[in-house]
């Protein structure tokens, strides 16, 4: 059972409203983010390029750069090297693009996801030596390629490294070391010893930082690379990084520009999935446009989503986006096969005294695997792998729950891979297949948590009675947007709530509105894209199933709740109205 916390930080929040001109309950919600001080407010409602950090500070930054500057001016044949995710698609195409803007001799490999698997592989290292490149320049990838990078360095290539995800680790006695590249420059914040003070940037924020410098050392107009920020906040929001300090100010600006991108890839994908570039956020970049970007490197080549960013033809992008919309709904339906295996497992394997899931499911295309994993995280409340049975061996993915740190606790399972990475809240992995129980009974017994702890408690904002919400005070819930890891949407509680009438709506009657009634006996609009069967069986088993029928005709009922809600303005016919959206209910 998931715990209802009610934050309860202090502050003046009156001396907050009045400063910032905002309602004291956004000043509350701005401390629950642990953003304190005028300083950090005015940059949490206000910020702006101007209060980035200088890319400077990363370690190997100016290093990497000159190399770079020294390769181009020699005219050697440079190749980046990035990722089949939106983030390594994205990173690529800003790298292409600058570097082709400052005269380099450069081409682009996105890894093919079976064929070549994740990063800098062995496999990719030797075509580009037989293909006469000079220097791998990686993006989104590379941090753990300790080995490729060793090989690579043999054969005399250049290697330049930039990449957000962990830096591998030995621990012996206690005392952990970060493992040495032996890459020529390593631009990651995640190093122990970079003195960048921000370190959540996705690879494409760590590229864009290089590019800043680049187009520096080539006296180069700031605003071409800040140009370019469109393609680094849809990264930043579909790697499902933390959207807190410099992340916000990424994706703020750069849902300025993609409103009016000249870019003719976005703007047919926009198209495509039907998003009205003005009216853009960023539950777009995560829900609608990424996971398209995402299908091409899941069912097919990743190629094709760097081909749409990259062409100039209209025809040919659109041609593109709709390839990519039919591959994002064939991915969707596979998904949902994939997710009813994986539930159906964890009922009949005997997983209930598991605080992790690891569970095998042979003939899911390991593309998916990670998609279903987030599914049943938000199912069961836990940690959860999703392991598949690959061309060579077992491939996996891992999604986290937030007290959870899944790379670290990987580490104590590394005998067992013969690769892994990722992050706290994700991860990838391989594995022979006679070792998948041996992972499963050793990540589960060196689990710190139990499985009451894992599971994530539900935090809420306030305790704020439904009939004090109003168009209003959503209005200013703009100034804390983006919402996403580690800024969501503010979640609010009330009680003792009854029901005047509700009713089914949607072509499958999956969805439920109903008219809620305060303690004051105003009625307010509420709308529920939960699991109506559960809800409806959870209020027949409280109150019985007449009072269920009472309130389904809009009849007097004894039907009586708590809910937690998040407050919205729906549109419709050109009017503006309130209405709640219930997350959680008891």
């Amino acid at each position: 059972m998931r715990q209802w916390m009610v934050a309860a930080k202090k502050a003046d929040f009156y001396a907050i409203a009045e400063k910032f001109h905002v309602d004291p309950v956004v000043a509350r919600i701005i401390r629950n983010r642990e953003v304190i001080g005028e300083k950090n407010i005015r940059i949490y409602l206000g910020g702006n390029l101007s209060d980035l950090s200088d890319p400077h500070q990363m370690k190997d930054m100016d290093r990497l750069v000159e190399i770079l500057a020294q390769k181009i001016r020699k005219q050697v044949h440079i190749r980046i090297i990035g990722d089949y995710d939106v983030d390594g698609v994205t990173s690529s195409h800003l790298f292409l693009t600058a570097l082709r803007r400052v005269g380099a001799k450069v081409d682009v490999v996105i890894p093919h996801r079976i064929q070549d698997g994740y990063g800098l592989s062995l496999h990719l290292l030797q075509q580009a030596k037989e293909d006469g490149v000079d220097t791998i320049l990686t993006c989104d990838n590379g941090i753990a390629a300790i080995d490729e990078i060793a090989w690579a360095k043999a054969q005399k290539m250049t290697v330049l490294v930039t990449d957000h995800h962990a830096v591998p680790f030995e621990e012996h006695e206690g005392r952990r070391t970060e493992k040495k590249s032996l890459a020529d420059a390593v631009v990651n914040p995640h190093q122990q010893d970079c003195r960048y003070p921000y370190k959540e940037l996705c690879g494409a924020g760590v590229a864009w930082n290089v590019i800043r410098v680049l187009y520096e050392n080539y006296d180069m107009d700031k605003r071409e690379a800040e140009d370019l920020l469109d393609f680094v906040a849809m990264a930043t929001v579909c790697d499902v990084m933390s959207l807190t300090g410099e992340n916000r100010i990424l994706v703020k600006e750069g849902l300025k520009r993609i409103r009016h991108t000249k870019n003719i890839g976005l703007q047919a994908l926009m198209q495509a999935c039907n998003v009205q570039p003005e009216n853009i956020s960023a539950y777009h970049f995560g829900y609608v446009l990424g996971p398209c970007v995402n299908a091409t490197g899941r069912l097919d080549t990743a190629r094709h989503a760097l081909r749409l960013f990259e062409t100039g033809q209209e025809t040919e992008a659109e041609e593109i986006a709709r390839d990519l919309v039919d591959l994002n709904q064939e991915r969707k339906e596979l998904t949902l096969q994939g997710v009813e295996m994986a539930k159906k497992l964890c009922e009949e394997g005997g997983y209930e005294k598991d605080p992790v899931l690891v569970l095998f499911l042979p003939d899911v295309h390991e593309s998916i695997a990670g998609l279903i994993a987030g599914r049943i995280r938000e199912m069961y409340n836990r940690p959860v792998f999703v392991l598949t049975r690959g061309e060579e061996g077992v491939k996996g993915s891992g999604r986290s729950t937030e007290n959870y740190s899944m790379y670290e606790n990987m580490c104590g399972c590394a005998e067992l891979f013969t690769k892994f990475g990722g992050h706290p809240m994700a991860a990838g992995l391989s594995l022979p297949e006679e070792n998948v129980e041996k992972f499963r009974r050793k990540i589960n017994e060196n689990c710190p948590l139990t499985v009451e702890e894992v599971c994530p408690d539900i935090h809420i904002d306030m305790a704020m009675p439904v009939g004090y919400a109003s168009t209003e005070l959503v209005h200013q819930f703009a100034l804390l947007e983006p919402f996403g890891k580690d800024n969501p949407s503010p979640l609010f509680a009330d009680r003792n709530l009854s029901i005047s009438r509700m009713w089914l709506i949607g072509k499958n009657r999956n969805v439920l509105r109903m008219s809620v009634l305060s303690e004051y006996g105003q009625p307010v609009p509420v709308i529920f894209f939960g699991d109506v069967e559960t809800l409806f069986a959870y209020f027949t088993e409280k109150f019985g199933q007449e009072e269920v029928e009472n309130a389904l005709h809009g009849r007097k009922n004894r039907i009586l709740f708590s809910m937690v809600y998040t407050a919205k303005i729906d549109f419709y016919q050109g009017n503006e109205n309130l209405q709640l959206e219930m997350k959680y209910y008891r």
